[in-house]
């Protein structure tokens, strides 16, 4: 804490240190793009602090951006009038009511009274709404004050929750009571007009409430999105990380930071936990917030003549108080994914909901990628990104995060099971199901035929038996694909908005969970018998479909969703613009092995969005370079102009000295080291990268043990290996400092496969739709080779992790001193490149190096 507010260009940074130099240029850098609303792509080397340059920066500028806000405020407030400027440093609250719309533009010849009196009413309507956003601030601030200086009110929270639970438990106990005597008895039938004797189930008035979780204090909770930083990184640790960072930096005590996750990290209700599955834990949490809200009485009303169903059960941490209390007290002090857990169960509210209803009134929220990038998932996170400022960490390989989102694929052997379950679930409930229900399922079922019949299938058969005549794979436009597949005349967007408003897939997934104990007429019976064992003929290794409740141990299988949930995506997929995605016919050896995959080839569509709404935009990483794909493919495509983009890069904090990084040209026999795919030998390794990834930590702590062995006395151990893929698990995310990573070497270049169909369709498109540079490659050319070099810059960027490290990184091909190659390399390692055309200099240089610093003779 050496220097705790560090003053560059007149603006104040608080810095737990004395910040490094490159520190002090990126906060600064960063400020500005921020101010003026660019698009900035920040390149700051691991080891150089760039989550804390992040932090300081954003922070730095939200406390002065907020003060202005303030004052222009007050100033509105006591005069009544906006202040007169030219609108730059106007706050967007201002800005946003007299920026002219086609809507609102003033009819020419217009007298001046009548603008003046509707200036002055837009005036006034923002005095009066900034009076209420200032009486919801008052009354939010309040409340984290109260729980600042009063902890009894949490112990109130806690005991009333443990009453809540009782009271839970001895209803839990009633109902297993009635349950057990109405076992050995099958339920009479109910005499006409019998049922309005029976109760309704029993909701208190606290727990009744509006679907959105709020009731009579609604109007408390909904106050206004402040102008707030989305920070998003890729892995659940880099966004712990960042958290603990927080914490740690001088804004730790008063930044109001939120962090999202999915319902798997955060739901406390063991009962959904346990299922498994994300999509399934995403359904039963759903299911149970319609349980909750959904009225009785309303669907009494429309079918009087239908027998009372038993009482849904409703989620026990779904509760207005409860819920009240853990935004404000997550508002109150920065917390990580894990804190939120546990401050959901000593407050009994849901984590996962709660975090939700605190996203307005945050200053930070910190979240995962796919929650931001994916428009649909970021809509239904309650996120708003108008006026706002995203930054995009760890965004090396952004480009292909969105295009992973927003690709699906479907098997031979889902279509068919969801036309089985489908085709049940329709012939069951016929007589029940409404025209429009029946119409749409039809289409539905018309879609996964045709699906199956362009793959060269019969959806009548079994999908494992039956053999494809013609195998390969096919690349089609999405229109070519919708009229091989004779599906053009059917309204996509109308059926994917049917299943999304009827949830027709979750309903059929309660379906076959439940086949085995459907209540149904005798003559029925055999169908459903047959159904069953048409599925489990779809379950390799499954020899007996299961007639009873699942088994205690089975419970910790993951369950598979719905087959028919996944197809939505790809149904919703098909939706895209013809030029910008295509479609993969891949036929293989039986249906089940075959396949439809989306692919999207711009992933500027659904980033534009991204850019158009928010204030300033930054992308941010350790190794960042090349850049030029972030520029044309991303920003350009998204119609990011030049003016708007700012680039920043800096060097490393080490010394000079400390690195050592070689290209070698020939290995100790002279043979030219050219590692192509053709050429390529493995030796026998010492440690090896695991192929599951809940087997990486015990590989790194074996990896690590040996190399604390190194050095002690009568030990045999001088080193270790680890030999590992590039773009594995061990590839990102992991620290190798220190002794860990002395030296890492590169053994040729991790171009990918040239000859994968969706890569080949990459680069035609990038090649028609990307103007060529005159005396460059052409762009699908550079595309491969900048995937190749930003694998490359990834790998090699994680052996310097601090100021005093040091390491040598030894590039093992002849390729890597070629000028285009080494152009892409961080500037912090091109610069300092050597090239030894033979082995011998190239061993010597290392052995001084590596005797240099670890003070050897």
């Amino acid at each position: 804490m050496a220097d705790k507010n560090q003053e560059i260009g007149g603006i104040h940074f608080p810095f737990p240190f004395t910040p490094y130099s490159i520190q002090k240029d990126f906060m600064a850098v960063l400020y500005q793009v921020l101010e003026d609303g660019k698009i900035g792509i920040f390149e700051s080397p691991t080891g150089t602090g760039k989550s804390l340059s992040l932090i300081c920066g954003a922070l730095s500028w939200l406390r002065d951006f907020e003060q202005k806000k303030r004052q222009e405020e007050a100033h509105l407030l006591k005069t009544g009038t906006a202040p007169s400027s030219d609108g730059k440093d106007q706050p967007p609250f201002i800005l946003s009511s007299h920026q002219k719309t086609p809507d609102t533009l003033r009819p020419p010849g217009e007298p001046d009274w009548v603008t003046q009196f509707v200036q002055k009413k837009e005036e006034r309507d923002l005095v009066d709404r900034l009076k209420m956003e200032q009486i919801r601030r008052k009354k939010r601030e309040e409340r984290l004050q109260q729980l600042r200086h009063n902890t009894q009110l949490k112990y109130a929270a806690k005991r009333e929750r443990q009453e809540e639970e009782e009271t839970e438990r001895l209803l839990r106990l009633s109902r297993d009571i009635l349950a057990a005597g109405t076992e050995a008895e099958p339920l009479e039938q109910l005499a006409s007009g019998e049922e309005d004797l029976v109760l309704s189930e029993y909701e208190s008035d606290e727990e009744k409430g509006a679907p959105n979780g709020l009731n009579e204090d609604e109007d408390d909770l909904e106050e206004e999105h402040v102008t707030k930083i989305y920070y998003c990184s890729r892995t659940h640790s880099q966004l712990a990380q960042f958290v603990h960072e927080v914490q740690r930096s001088p804004f730790g005590k008063d930044t109001r930071l939120v962090s999202l996750g999915s319902r798997q990290n955060l739901c406390i209700n063991q009962d959904v936990k346990s299922l498994g599955s994300v999509q399934l834990i995403n359904d039963r949490c759903m299911e149970l917030q319609r349980s909750r809200h959904e009225s009785k009485s309303q669907a009494e009303d429309q079918e009087p003549k239908r027998r009372r169903q038993a009482p849904r059960a409703a989620c026990p941490f779904y509760g207005h108080r409860h819920l009240q209390l853990f935004q404000d007290q997550v508002l109150l002090e920065v917390k990580d994914i894990e804190q939120l857990v546990a401050l959901g169960k000593e407050a009994g509210a849901c984590p996962y909901y709660g975090s939700r209803f605190a996203i307005p009134a945050a200053q930070v929220v910190v979240l995962p990628y796919q929650m931001l990038l994916h428009t649909a998932t970021r809509q239904a996170a309650g996120i708003r990104l108008q006026g706002q400022v995203v930054i995009i960490d760890e965004a090396h390989n952004l480009i292909d995060t969105i295009t992973g989102i927003h690709s699906t694929e479907v098997s031979g052997s889902q279509l068919c099971q969801a036309h089985s379950q489908l085709l049940q679930y329709m012939e069951r409930y016929r007589k029940r199901l409404k025209a429009k229900n029946l119409m749409y399922i039809k289409q539905i079922l018309y879609l996964l035929e045709k699906f199956v019949a362009v793959l060269g299938g019969n959806i009548k058969q079994n999908p494992n038996t039956q053999s494809l005549s013609h195998t390969g794979t096919e690349l089609k436009t999405i229109n070519d694909f919708l009229f091989q597949s004779q599906i053009d005349n059917i309204n996509l967007f109308k059926v994917r908005r049917y299943c999304e408003k009827s949830m027709v897939s979750r309903k059929l997934f309660g379906f076959t969970e439940r086949y085995g104990a459907v209540l149904a007429p005798p003559r029925e019976q055999p169908r459903l018998a047959g159904f069953q064992h048409f599925l489990q003929s779809l379950q390799p290794g499954v020899t007996e479909a299961p007639t009873a409740p699942v088994e205690e141990g089975e419970a910790r299988v993951p369950r598979p969703a719905s087959p028919l949930m996944h197809i939505e995506g790809f149904l919703e997929a098909l939706t895209t613009a013809n030029q910008d995605g295509r479609v993969m016919l891949s036929r293989q050896g039986s249906l089940s092995q075959s396949s439809l995959k989306f692919l999207l080839l711009n992933p500027a569509v659904p980033f534009a969005q991204v850019v158009k709404e928010c204030r300033a935009v930054v992308i941010a990483g350790g190794t960042m370079q090349p850049v030029s794909d972030f520029r044309e493919q991303l920003l350009a495509c998204a119609g990011v102009e030049t003016e708007r983009l700012v680039e920043f890069s800096c060097g490393h904090v080490i010394p000079p000295d400390n690195i050592l990084p070689l290209v070698i040209c020939s290995g100790p026999s002279n043979q030219q080291l050219e590692f192509t795919y053709l050429k390529r030998e493995l030796p026998q390794m010492i440690f090896q990268e695991p192929k599951r990834a809940n087997q990486v930590e015990q590989v790194l702590a074996e990896y690590s043990r040996c190399i604390q062995c190194c050095g002690q006395a009568g030990g045999m151990v001088t080193g270790a290996l680890l030999l590992s893929v590039v773009g594995g698990k061990m590839s990102e995310g992991i620290n190798f400092s220190d002794d860990l990573g002395r030296c890492v070497v590169m053994v040729g270049l991790p171009y990918p496969n040239i000859k994968s169909p969706e890569l080949q369709e990459k680069m035609a498109y990038l090649d028609q739709t990307l103007p060529r540079t005159p005396g460059q490659i052409p762009p699908g050319k550079a595309l491969v080779e900048n995937l190749c070099m930003k694998a490359v810059n990834q790998s090699i960027g994680r052996a310097i992790r601090h100021q005093k490290d040091f390491a040598s990184i030894v590039l093992l091909d002849q390729r890597y001193a070629r000028p285009p190659i080494l152009a892409k390399l961080p500037a912090w390692i091109r610069d300092r490149v050597e090239v030894k055309a033979t082995f011998g200099p190239a061993f010597a240089a290392l052995r001084k190096f590596h005797h240099k610093k670890s003070g050897l003779s």
